[in-house]
Formats: structure tokens, sequence, C-alpha cells
């Protein structure tokens, strides 16, 4: 095969987890509006509403539909998800009067609603009352949306083909046959997808399997065109056409245990001067093998929960909380940094947590009865149950723990790290892609006890846990860039590299003078990807898998050929 002939389209990464998606598709409903109008029932529309600097402004409406009450809008609302951000939406349901415009009166308003983008995609389906001003139910208003992500690499596909009796364009020697398969665009032009390899002096040509993602096949629509012309190879360039045929992605799928799929290979110029001309060869798929690389948000509308741990740091180097220079002061008009980071971390997680309860523990402080050294406490000093309602719980738990503890050290924090690292794992081993752990430790200064926390981080990186480090206060950090893998593999003390990067370390300070959600953005930026690259390492679906586009599409936990792509084979 000459440089000329190399295949034009392979995947970059294929094989890789995917990246987090970034497009949802949100789908509306209502039931049971207020009846507005006088002559005839309600004409509703759908705003959708987003939250930035403060400010609601206008994203996106549905259509107006007519007399109904109990609308289903086929307008898709469009956005851009980010799961490191708190994406504030609101829903305002609307009695239009005229085309476009949105009536001035309060009657014109049929409800809303307020909620995230996070709860949306964590519940997949959720359904709320309307409100109304002042936050009276509007009747039994409800609304439903549904989240659906549009994926950026919705996997690829193994294809193999081969002909048979193709016609013989040379004089002394048989044809040597290449195909090219081109996506047919919506605009009618065509993109060239995949080329083969040239197989020299042979009319009935096996080429080799290729690989071509989805997206770069067929857009991932499976009825889009794909013309696949067999050209018998020059080396000068001037390739003698054989035959040309059209087929579709939903046409390959075809392909099964002792089912071929063929198509007869047609030169359209012999068809019109050939009488008895039927075709130049046939073009048979013989193989079909579809891989799904899952996404972050296929794990977590699959029903993934994410459990959220804090560790707090108590050591001495803190200073004494009665003292406005502590970081652990408790000042009644602004959060210290410890709450601050706690809260903008935490307001992410709860939304992908079901029952909105938290764990939350201590480390390096003396505590009640005995005063005793502990680097794992339960803030709410109640050893079996350490969770606390909600992120304000954590708060409470917090401000409550401050007067009974005494502050000491060393900095110690492996202990938490292997206690949460044991909770992942569970008991037994992990079947399903039902629950991730984030541990979110808060200490002032670097850790001490380094080599243990170095091997923590290595057992724990073969659990579904993620690991945020938040520098608080003005302490050198700079050893601390060692437990984060951006710089390099980490090791244990032993030389063992970390399974998978899991350690995202971020000094406070660095965000002093920005906005909350700035530190969530930067922390949790990281988070996806290691969920997906756990789940795919243990070749662990989504609880719910997505593409199921055949009768034969069978995911089975364990059976995956690749390590880190989920796959279905189509044929023997």
């Amino acid at each position: 095969m000459s440089e000329s002939q190399e295949a034009t389209s392979p995947v970059a990464g294929i094989g890789g987890p995917a990246a987090c998606v970034t497009k949802v598709e949100l789908r509306v409903s209502c039931k049971s509006l207020l009846d507005r109008d006088t002559l005839n029932k309600s004409d509703p529309c759908v705003i959708l509403m987003v939250q930035a600097q403060g400010q609601w402004t206008e994203l996106d409406r549905t259509e107006v539909i007519k007399s109904n009450l109990n609308p289903v809008f086929a307008k898709v609302l469009l956005l851009d998800y980010y799961f490191e951000e708190v994406q504030k939406l609101r829903f305002e349901v609307y009695d239009i009067h005229g085309t476009h415009s949105i009536g001035t009166r309060d009657d014109d308003f049929l409800g809303g609603v307020e909620c995230t983008l996070g709860q949306i995609v964590a519940q997949k389906k959720m359904m709320k009352p309307l409100l109304l001003k002042y936050g009276k139910y509007a009747g039994k208003s409800t609304i439903t949306i549904h989240a659906e992500e549009i994926s950026g690499n919705n996997g690829y596909v193994e294809l193999s083909f081969c002909a048979k009796k193709l016609d013989d364009k040379d004089v002394f020697s048989k044809s040597d046959p290449f195909l090219e398969i081109y996506r047919v665009n919506d605009d009618g032009t065509e993109q060239l997808i995949h080329r083969t390899e040239v197989i020299k002096n042979n009319l009935n040509p096996v080429w080799e399997p290729f690989k071509v993602s989805l997206i770069s096949l067929c857009s991932c629509d499976e009825d889009r065109k794909l013309r696949c012309l067999v050209w018998d190879y020059d080396s000068r360039g001037k390739h003698d056409f054989i035959g040309e045929f059209y087929a579709t992605f939903r046409e390959m799928q075809k392909v099964s245990a002792g089912n071929k799929v063929t198509w007869e290979c047609v030169n359209p110029k012999y068809k019109l001067k050939k009488k008895n001309y039927k075709n130049s060869g046939l073009v048979i798929l013989t193989d079909l093998k579809l891989h799904r690389v899952y996404s972050f948000l296929d794990y977590i509308m699959g029903g993934c929960q994410i459990h959220f741990t804090v560790a707090i740091d108590f050591t001495a180097s803190n200073g004494d909380p009665r003292n406005s220079c502590s970081l652990h002061y408790i000042n009644p008009y602004q959060p210290n940094e410890y709450l601050k980071a706690l809260i903008a971390v935490g307001e992410i997680c709860q939304d992908y947590d079901s029952d909105k309860r938290f764990s939350a523990l201590g480390f390096g402080a003396r505590i009640p009865p005995n005063y005793e050294v502990s680097h794992d406490f339960a803030i709410n000093f109640n050893p079996e149950d350490d969770e606390c309602e909600e992120i304000q719980g954590v708060v409470e738990a917090y401000q409550s723990c401050l007067p009974k503890i005494q502050l000491y050290g060393p900095t110690n924090v492996a202990p938490i790290i292997s206690r949460i690292a044991r909770q992942a794992a569970g008991k037994e081993p992990i079947k399903d892609a039902s629950r991730y752990h984030i541990l979110l430790i808060l200490t002032d200064g670097v850790v001490t006890d380094m080599a243990d926390t170095r091997e923590a981080i290595v057992r724990a990186s073969y659990q579904p846990l993620s690991i945020i480090i938040v520098g608080v206060g003005n302490a050198d950090f700079t050893d601390m860039q060692i437990l984060d893998g951006d710089d390099g593999v980490l090791r244990s003390p032993r030389g063992e590299p970390v399974l998978r990067d899991i350690v995202q370390f971020v000094p406070f300070r660095d965000f002093k003078t920005a906005a909350p959600a700035a530190l969530a953005k930067c922390v949790l930026a990281e988070v996806p990807k290691q969920v997906v690259e756990y789940f795919s390492h243990k070749a662990i679906p989504p609880m719910s898998p997505v593409l199921d586009s055949t009768p034969n599409s069978i995911a089975v936990p364990g059976s995956y050929p690749d390590p880190d792509a989920v796959s279905w084979n189509l044929s023997v």
C-alpha cells in the first residue's frame, strides 16, 4: 500500500475514555396548567432562563401550543453542561397572546420553577409543581423536564469488507482494488471517511478491518447515505473506476452470525451502455463490531450517585479559633476559608447524591471525652453515623465541633484516605456503576505523613474515588504538588505507580479574590474524566446502557475485549 492510499480517518485516541460531554438537550411538558382564557384554553409557552452574575436572562423558549393545558413541547432546549459549576435554571410558563410577545399582566404567568442543571441530569427526568409569585402553588400544575445528552463521541465501529468477482481493469494482470467510503452531508457534499489499503492482483480482495468513529461515519445518523467506491489502483494516481454503491449504517447493522450484508458494485456508465450488464462485482460486509465509549453523563444519567465526604484539618497551626487571626475563626459576617471551600465544592456535589447526606470528618485534634489525638473522627461525634443533612448540616456540625475540641497535630491524612477508600471498595467486588466517592480534604499545611499518604493514594486509585485537596492559608504548599499527578506519575514509597490520577490540589489563596464558583470549577474539573476512567478500566457500563441499536446488543460486565471501552460484537 502506498503512502497515498493510507487510511485517512483513523480515530485519534480510539479506545480511550470519553471526555465529559458538554451538551444536554432538555424536553419539556406540563400538566394541569391554569386556564387563563375566557373563551378557550391557555396557549402555553415555556421560557428557559439562566442565571449569570445574579441576573436572570432568557436563553431559549419552546413553541406556543394553542389551547392546551397539558402541552408536550416539541422544541428541544439545548444547553452547555459543566459538572464543576452550579448552573441555575428557571422555567417560566406563560399564556401567550399574539405571535411572540409575552404578556405583561400577572394573569399571563402560569407558573415557574427553579432548579440546577445538575439536579436535572442526575435525575434524568424531573417533575416539579409550578409556583406563582410569593411561593403560591399554581393549582395542580406541574412541569416535567427530560434530559438527554448529545455525545461528542458516541463511540466507534469496526468494519470488515471484502469483494468478489470485481472487474479486471488490467491487461497483463488482475486489478489492484481499494475501497473508499464517503459520508454524504446535508448540503449534498461528500466527506471522505476511510480509504482501505490496496490489495494487489486480486479480484476477490479481503481488506483489513478498520475503525471509525460514529460521529465521523454518519454524524450518528443511522440513515445517512454513505457513498462507497471501488477503484483499481494506479501508481501514477490515475486509478480506474470499478464501481460504486450506496449504503447506510442501519443497513450495515444487519450483519449477524451467518448473515453478511452484500451490495452490488455498479459502474453507471456500463449500466447505460451494456444491455446485459448486471454489476462489476459484489462488495460484502463480513463483520461489524460496535464499541460504545461512555461519558460521565452516561454514568450519572444511569443512576450513579456521587457520595461526598469532607475532611477538615484541626491542627494547632490553624490558630486558636477564638482569635480573629485563626483560620478557624467563626466570623458572624463572613465565612472563613474552610467554610468557603466546603460550600463551594459541596454545593456542586449535593446535586448528584439523592439522599443529600454527607460524611464530615476531622483530623489532627484532641477530641472528647478523653481528649486523645485523632486523625479520623466524625465532627458530629457520632462514630456510628458520621453523615450530616445537606451541606448546611456539615456547616453546623463544623461550627458546633470547634468549641469542643483542642487543636493539636500532626497533619496526618493517610488514615482518612484509607478509610474512604475502604468505604468506596465496599464489602463485595464492585459490579455496577451505582456509586462514586469524592473526598474533599481541607488543610492548612503540608502533610506530615507523606510516605503513608502516597501509599494510601496508590491503594485508593484502584477504587471509585477522587480526592480533592484544598490548601487553606499561606503555608508553602510546594511539596503538596507531589500528590497531584499532573506533573508526573505519583508513586508509593515502594515505587508502585497510581493506577490513575485521582488527586487534584489547589491552594485556596489563588481564589481569594475570585467568586466561590471559580474554586469549585477548578477543583472539580477533573472529576468527570476520573469517573469515566475508573468504570472504563473495570469495563463497567452505566446501569442503563445508552446504545442498544440491535437485538444482539448485550452488555455483560467483565466480558469486554477492550479495558477502556464497552463493546458489542454483532457478528461471529
